[in-house]
């Protein structure tokens, strides 16, 4: 028998039902809302994982193209290597669970969340957030849950809860968060430019909807959830903890008065070494186990030196900025770039202005789109001193570079007013914290150099958190370690006027509304900071973009010319380009396209594609070239693709016999348009421009 749960939301049933499907695994449900349904399902091993230095959780997030009414494409038409999309999901559910998990608790476990059916109208992904949770509630695997995902639009001043994705589009603000019935774990991104007032309403809003979600789990909890097993403890080795304890905590404390990252980490890894070597006779095969107590002291004493000293690793105060420098236009054939350098965090940002033609197609469950700005991030292992493969992006680097994409995305000019393909790609060249927040900065500042006209520079900064017992302290500008080994990492982006994107982790059960908004008024002030020092660099975009960028200039065309212009196969439009070396993309719409580095190439198109869809005039005079010779006179291409007969009667004064007397194929001669007959036949003359003539010009007369 299957149990189901359904409330109403957002004028929509939501239900969650279990007992149906997956019934072999630890934990299963379907969750739907409208049409779009999700399965969640969660295994966890029953032994605890060997020797593992982290929390062995995977999360996997796979839409199947089913769901809407399609069939993969490529050669082997199945679902393939997961999408950046699925990616991107795949974060947002890890980030909400993985927090509320216990330490002491490392079986491997394996939460995977399929989209089954999408009405193209609701999301999966916050759905699959509260599948997850389900179905980890209804398992026998001890976790801290349940949570909810919620999104959360804003349409003409009236908050939504998991909005339509057509009021997506109207909404200044697309907030996807996780919140447990007390507090917020997981919050992430974008608005336009919108007050930190504003988003901690949001983030209140969305807070209450996840309370109604996460009682629908309750519900089917009370009826079908499993007993939680128990949590073996670690057995330590008798008297390990103290020795560890006693040989390494004044060593280093020492060591983490050294600001330096590199420097600092390796006197700790000596620390550890020589630990290791000297208990290894007393505690033989315990090295994972003293590395473990290694990081628990290492912890310990960082968050000490914060809460009771008021000191961090690298001596700064809890409010304090690192150092910032920043330089623009530092490669000199990219069309843009940045150098941005905070502390030991270092971003190179380089902007490149393409055409039409290289817009990404996006095939998404709701259906194909056009992206033309794109944001990429790099993270290479020499920028944290680490020797490693480097293959393509994996899900860190995806989620980032989305995150400060999401963050530039509000200033972007629109394709009406900027014309261009915009991508921008953040090589990391140093990481010491907050790398996606410098990609963001470089970024902007990348973009203004390359002349795109933004609204406004975006900064960005990343906030930390050390909780205490009653104790909090509020980190701005953290550092990689602080991040580690601290309960809060939460990204803010914006303008002077807002902000723009955000991200929020938390590795504490969750953070609540007061915390949430001191956090985001300390991000604000240092926000304001940063784009001060911006603006000392450059104020505002480049009045010209690059030399080197191609140059763009679009026309309107009648929609019935396209076939005219593009010609049989295409023959037209081909000889146009390599005529002019131009590149022209043509819309249905009649909207063309041509770009070129040259400027000469764009207007010599220009001309041509406008000569070509013109329609002649009677009484105008054409300069046109001899296309055909007959003996009742010669066919003259006075527009492109247009002829006109230029009777022999009409070539000169006198009576010609035949019309090579006075014209061969390919002369240019002068003509003038004196009709336009039944089916678009036009009549020319030239001798009505001879001297003598009623349509030549006036003979200028002598002294």
């Amino acid at each position: 028998m299957s149990c189901l749960k359904e409330i109403e939301l957002n004028g929509k049933k939501f239900s969650i039902e279990t007992g149906r499907v997956a019934k072999q695994a630890h934990g299963s449900c379907w969750v739907r809302f409208g049409d779009t349904v999700v399965m969640a399902t969660v295994v966890g091993a029953k032994e605890p994982a060997e020797n593992p230095d982290f929390f062995p959780l995977t999360v996997d997030y796979r839409e199947k193209a089913y769901a809407a009414g399609k069939i993969p494409g490529g050669y082997f038409k199945r679902e393939g290597r997961p999408s950046e999309n699925e990616v991107l999901v795949s974060r947002l559910i890890d980030r909400s669970i993985r927090p509320l998990f216990a330490d002491e608790f490392l079986n491997e476990v394996q939460v995977m969340v399929s989209a089954l059916s999408a009405d193209k109208e609701n999301d999966p992904d916050v759905h699959g957030i509260t599948g997850a949770s389900m179905a980890l509630l209804l398992s026998d695997i001890p976790w801290a849950g349940p949570v909810a995902g919620v999104r959360v639009g804003r349409v003409r001043g009236q908050f939504i809860a998991n909005p339509m994705h057509a009021e997506i589009e109207q909404s200044d603000m697309d907030i996807v968060m996780a919140a447990s019935e007390d507090s917020i774990v997981m919050v992430e991104g974008e608005a336009q430019e919108i007050s930190e007032a504003d988003m901690s309403a949001a983030l209140r809003f969305g807070h209450d909807v996840a309370r109604q979600l996460i009682a629908v789990q309750k519900a089917v909890a009370a009826e079908r959830a499993k007993p939680k097993r128990a949590i073996a403890p670690v057995a330590l080795p008798q008297g390990l903890e103290a020795r560890v304890s006693a040989m390494i905590t004044e060593p280093m404390r020492r060591f983490l008065q050294e600001a330096d990252k590199q420097t600092r980490h390796e006197s700790l890894k000596q620390l550890q070494d020589t630990t290791v070597a000297s208990l290894q006779a007393d505690f033989p095969e315990s090295e994972t186990i003293i590395a473990g107590l290694f990081h628990k002291v290492e912890k310990q004493l960082v968050r000490e030196m914060i809460v009771n000293h008021n000191r961090r690793l690298d001596g700064r105060t809890p409010q304090d900025i690192r150092d910032i420098t920043c330089e623009v236009a530092v490669l000199p054939r990219v069309h843009g770039s940045c150098l941005f350098t905070r502390g030991q965090t270092q971003a190179l940002g380089v902007t490149t202005l393409g055409t039409k033609i290289d817009e990404q197609k996006m095939d998404e469950l709701e259906g194909e789109y056009y992206k033309s700005y794109m944001l990429h991030y790099n993270f290479p292992p020499f920028s944290v001193g680490e020797i490693r493969p480097f293959r393509g992006p994996g899900r860190r680097e995806i989620g980032h570079g989305n995150l400060a994409e999401r963050a530039l995305k509000a200033v972007i000019p629109n394709e009406g007013v900027f014309p261009y393909t915009v991508r921008v790609v953040s090589d990391i060249l140093e990481s010491n914290g907050s790398s996606s927040m410098a990609t963001v900065c470089s970024g902007s500042l990348s973009l203004m150099d390359a002349g795109v006209p933004i609204k406004d520079a975006v900064a960005g900064i990343a906030m930390g958190l050390i909780k205490e017992g009653d104790k909090t302290v509020v980190l701005t500008d953290i550092l990689g370690d602080e991040d580690h080994l601290g309960d809060m990492d939460f990204k803010v982006a914006g303008t002077a006027k807002g902000v723009t994107a955000f991200q929020m982790d938390i590795k504490i059960e969750g953070l609540s509304q007061e915390l949430m908004a001191e956090a985001l008024e300390r991000a604000r002030v240092a926000r304001l900071h940063i784009l001060n020092i911006m603006n000392q660099t450059l104020a505002k975009p480049r009045p010209e973009i690059s030399k080197y960028a191609p140059r763009i200039v679009s026309i309107k065309i009648p929609v019935d010319s396209i076939g005219l212009v593009i010609g049989p196969g295409g023959k037209s439009i081909r000889d146009i380009i390599e005529r002019t070396g131009a590149t022209i993309d043509i819309d249905d719409d009649g909207t063309v396209t041509m770009a070129s580095v040259d400027p000469e190439a764009v207007s010599m198109a220009k001309d041509i594609i406008q000569g070509m869809v013109a329609e002649p005039e009677v009484g105008k005079i054409y300069k046109g070239v001899i296309k055909g010779i007959k003996e009742f006179g010669a066919f003259v291409e006075i527009m492109p693709g247009r002829e006109g007969l230029l009777h022999i009667s009409e070539i000169e004064h006198r009576r010609l016999n035949r019309v090579e007397d006075v014209l061969k194929m390919g002369d240019q001669v002068e003509v003038k348009l004196l009709e336009i007959a039944e089916g678009g036949k036009l009549k020319l003359s030239r001798k009505v421009l001879l001297p003598g003539g009623s349509g030549a010009p006036p003979q200028r007369r002598g002294n």
